[in-house]
């Protein structure tokens, strides 16, 4: 099969992959409808994180089952599925507090490298959830943002707190960051900052249900945020790009009592003990356990209550994924889907 695989920062290149097969009795093998590029992917990309060439990489997806293992039992071929960005088995007592990202069992999809045309799923009864039927091609760019943007945006916004009666900012306007500006007009929010100097992104923002643009970043961010709360600060705050100032802003932006949500992926991030004992705020986030709000979030679209399908502004086929990096390292795309 044909697949993405890392050589080098900036060398992201299709080749030639092995099939993947069925190698313990709990996994299932899908044939991808669609995949995409993801923000975390980029760190590689830019080659903030070391790569370990040539690897497969990918860690959003969904498609057709072709096969299961002999003890996979919810599971069958011909359903269409979506899956999370970690591999859990929902059964062990971390995963039935909602930490399926933290399963005992847990297997990170990247390493199963989700860009390409087919796909190992490792623990399939607990990590898919069939859609109630086949679904019509426009649901399938929605369908594909539950497998991580969305869950994690979803995610963020309850970690965060948002819901009847909340001002909620969001700092960061990648698909995360937009999508969490659904999220909470989803959970009730009465008021919903997004912190963007993108016009285009922006725009989708306020389709999702962003009522505030805040251009400014850093101090000066927060001091705008201040003034548009009187003072206080909002009541739950989103970070969602993981770096130190945009960490910085979300705690100093959240009033005293306030919630922090926090999803992007931490990069040289350092905390002052004293700022935080002295700032009250609570901190809850992490890698998103998307699998928890699975079963909600695919309701939600096949109902087309949602359309989080829109963070994908190029549409690519999987041969162009290195054209599908530059854009998003670029800034000339939000998020890139590939069709395998």
């Amino acid at each position: 099969m044909r697949g993405v695989l890392m050589h080098a920062p900036g060398d992201f290149r299709v080749e030639e992959r092995e099939d993947p097969k069925i190698l313990r009795p709990t996994d299932a093998v899908i044939r991808l409808s669609a995949t995409c590029v993801c923000g975390s992917d980029l760190w590689p990309y830019r080659g903030v994180e070391p790569i370990d060439g040539p690897s497969p990489i990918g860690h959003e997806y969904v498609g057709i089952v072709e096969e299961v293992g002999s003890e996979v039992t919810t599971i069958r071929p011909g359903q269409f599925v979506v899956g999370g960005f970690s591999a859990s088995d929902n059964t062990c007592e971390i995963c039935r507090a909602g930490y399926q990202t933290s399963c005992v069992q847990r297997e990170w999809m990247n390493a199963m490298g989700a860009q390409a045309e087919r796909l190992r799923v490792p623990l399939a009864d607990g990590t898919l959830v069939a859609t109630p039927g086949m679904p019509d091609a426009d649901l399938i760019p929605s369908l594909l943002a539950a497998s991580d943007v969305l869950g994690t945006g979803w995610f963020a916004a309850t970690a965060a707190e948002a819901g009847l009666g909340k001002t909620v900012a969001v700092v960061g306007d990648g698909a995360v960051g937009l999508l969490a500006v659904l999220a909470a007009k989803q959970l009730g929010a009465e008021r919903i900052i997004a912190m963007s100097r993108h016009e285009p992104r922006q725009k989708l923002a306020r389709e999702f249900g962003a009522t505030d643009i805040v251009t400014e970043r850093g101090d000066e961010g927060v001091a705008r945020i201040k003034e548009l709360t009187g003072g206080l600060g909002a009541h739950s705050v989103v970070e969602a790009v993981g770096t130190q100032e945009s960490m910085l802003q979300a705690i100093r932006s959240t009033r005293p009592g306030g919630h922090v949500g926090y999803v992007g992926v931490a990069h040289g991030v350092k905390l002052d003990g004293e700022e935080l004992f002295f700032s009250r705020v609570h901190l809850h986030g992490g890698p998103a356990p998307v699998r928890q709000y699975l079963p909600q979030l695919i309701d939600l679209i096949w109902n087309r209550q949602i359309d989080p399908g829109k963070v994908f502004d190029l549409v690519l086929p999987l041969e162009q994924a290195a054209e599908a990096y530059r854009a998003m390292d670029d800034r000339r795309a939000v998020k890139a889907l590939l069709t395998p």
